[in-house]
């Protein structure tokens, strides 16, 4: 992430992608599929078949940036695609108290 980019929220897109699409598909899913705002301050990461491979997509002042992740040994951890939601991941707001 870009230093000072703050991100409202995380979404998994629990199905598996063709990993052919770039920024303007992954945009189109997340805006038709999805029904949220590709423009918003989240963060919304996508999954190839075989878990191996991983996109980030989030909007930067003014341009899409896309990450790309690939494992050459292990598979990333991923929720099941048994639902069309979305999983959301709320960002951590900072603790007020003092630790003790």
């Amino acid at each position: 992430m870009h230093p000072g980019h703050t991100i409202g929220a995380v979404y998994l897109y629990r199905s598996a992608i063709d990993f052919r699409k770039s920024i303007g598909g992954l945009s189109a899913l997340v805006e038709q599929e999805l029904g949220l705002n590709p423009f918003g301050d989240a963060l919304y990461l996508f999954i190839n078949r075989r878990r191996d491979k991983l996109k980030a997509l989030y909007w930067h002042r003014n341009g899409f940036c896309l990450w790309y992740k690939r494992l050459e040994a292990e598979r990333f951890a991923w929720p099941a695609a048994e639902a069309s939601q979305p999983t959301v991941s709320a960002p951590r707001t900072p603790s007020l108290r003092s630790p003790r």
